[in-house]
């Protein structure tokens, strides 16, 4: 029997490949985030909310366009709320400067697995949240709005969602006494 030897050569790193210096760039303002394109939503208006929407539009819209900078109107031939974003419409970055993988991750924090985060905070505070990009929208009244958006900061500031969860009950049975 011939034995065969098996040798191996091994190469030696004897010098590392340097990589090329990063980039640097200007920090994004909030229009630039989305490439500069304006985003556009419409909002269906269940019938029976459509005669008092029209009622309160006049309470509705200064603080929607002023406070939030969404454009907002309604439709009244298709029965929509139409929401479209300004230059200076303000995001996530308004509550904590996050950059990359934590951008990611905050915004995950946020929907939770399957939506399921976003659906408890809208539930619970009855408000809907529109999670587009980075930009948060909240509808809904102005309480509601307050709680629902000390959820959202909290989760954003990594807040574990089981405690936010916890803050979420005893604030929604605070809101079930007053009505």
């Amino acid at each position: 029997m011939a034995e065969e030897s098996t040798e191996m050569e091994i190469q030696s790193a004897t010098e590392p490949e340097s990589l090329p210096a990063k980039p640097i760039f200007k920090p994004l303002k909030a229009h630039e985030m989305s490439d500069g394109r304006v985003q556009f939503r419409k909002v269906s208006v269940p019938p029976n909310r459509y005669s008092p929407l029209e009622k309160a539009w006049l309470d509705i819209y200064p603080p929607v366009y002023h406070q939030m900078k969404v454009d907002i109107r309604m439709n009244r031939g298709s029965r929509k709320v139409e929401l479209k974003t300004l230059a200076d419409t303000p995001d996530i970055k308004d509550v904590k400067t996050l950059k990359g993988e934590h951008l990611s991750r905050a915004i995950g924090r946020l929907s939770g697995k399957g939506g399921k985060t976003k659906f408890a905070i809208e539930n619970s505070t009855k408000t809907r949240i529109v999670i587009a990009d980075t930009r948060i929208h909240i509808l809904g009244a102005f309480s509601n709005i307050k709680i629902a958006r000390d959820s959202l900061s909290s989760l954003i500031m990594g807040s574990p969602a089981g405690k936010v969860y916890s803050k979420l009950r005893a604030a929604s049975a605070r809101l079930a006494e007053r009505f």
